[in-house]
């Protein structure tokens, strides 16, 4: 067994050896290995300011539309009395006591119509229109429980209130095409151009939805003021006129600022595919499509930019 001479020996601290201090330095602590196995934590915060429309995921979605719509038909017209008659019964009266007011003045022009047809056929595309903002912008304060435990892209609620609307609007078709036979109009290929001013009245009634559906969540007084405002849009729209009359009674200045009213183009449109007279032109028609699409565009911005806090306040 080797020994070593200086195992034991320590040599005696001098006053004159040099002292080294050195610093030290906190330990490097590793994690439990329970921590360093487990998934780190994701947390889901909402968006803040503009956010896009995400167009794809409303048609990943699009199953739901039409459940909503088959929902929304059903309990529209479930244990009714008429059924789809009260559809045709709202336009037919409003119709008739128009014609009985304003059809023996002689201000009251019809361009050539009979009156009443006339009425009929601008209270065909008006009833579409506001009946589809009047039942979507209450849509999401129906559906409060969906809404604040299920997620979906909730700009499709509105968006199936609008399409279920159309049952409301084949309906009305058939009474008016009924009206056109028995005051001698024979169908044409204007006829054709319908799906177009139907998609014009979509595009335009689902921007003003998606704006008061948005705002009826927080204000729930938007319920009062809508009648009201509707009322107004209509007697500013050619529904119991022709806009040849505006056209002839009010400057060409002022024409422009009217025609920004997008009911005046797909009312005349309308009019022009169902009847052939109307005063509509390219530069209203363009008008119409251009105010549609801003309408559709900002309420969908809109829409987007509040909707995360509906599951908060709704």
């Amino acid at each position: 067994m080797i020994r070593r001479k200086n195992a034991g020996k320590v040599d005696p601290l001098k006053s004159e050896s040099p002292i080294l201090v050195a610093e030290a330095t906190s330990p490097v602590t590793l994690p439990p290995a329970s921590t360093r196995n487990q998934k780190p934590t994701l947390r889901i915060r909402p968006t803040k300011g503009w956010a896009a429309l995400h167009v794809g995921e409303l048609w990943r979605y699009r199953d739901l539309v039409w459940i909503l719509v088959n929902r929304d038909i059903k309990l529209l017209y479930k244990q009714t009395a008429l059924g789809f008659g009260w559809v045709a019964l709202q336009p037919l009266i409003g119709a008739i006591i128009l014609a009985v007011i304003f059809g023996p003045v002689d201000r009251f022009a019809s361009d050539g119509v009979p009156y009443l047809l006339f009425v009929f056929c601008g209270l065909t595309a008006w009833t579409y229109f506001s009946q589809s903002m009047q039942r979507a912008r209450y849509s999401l304060i129906r559906n409060s429980q969906l809404v604040s435990k299920v997620y979906f892209p909730r700009m499709l609620i509105p968006l199936a209130t609008i399409v279920a609307v159309l049952v409301d609007f084949a309906v009305m078709i058939v009474m008016l095409f009924v009206f056109m036979g028995i005051y001698g109009f024979p169908p044409t290929l204007r006829l054709l151009a319908i799906p177009g001013f139907l998609i014009l009245m979509m595009l335009a009634a689902t921007g003003v939805a998606l704006w008061f559906s948005a705002v009826s969540v927080k204000y729930r007084d938007t319920s009062y003021a809508f009648p009201f405002f509707a009322q107004i849009w209509m007697y500013a729209s050619p529904v119991v006129y022709p806009t040849s009359m505006v056209a002839s009674k009010v400057p060409a200045q002022w024409q422009t600022v009217y025609a920004l009213n997008p009911a005046v183009g797909f009312i005349e449109g309308f009019r022009w595919a169902v009847l052939g007279h109307s005063a509509l032109n390219l530069n209203m028609l363009l008008i119409t499509i251009a105010m549609s699409l801003f309408l559709l565009f900002s309420g969908a911005f809109f829409f987007r930019r509040v909707e995360r806090g509906f599951a908060d306040i709704i």
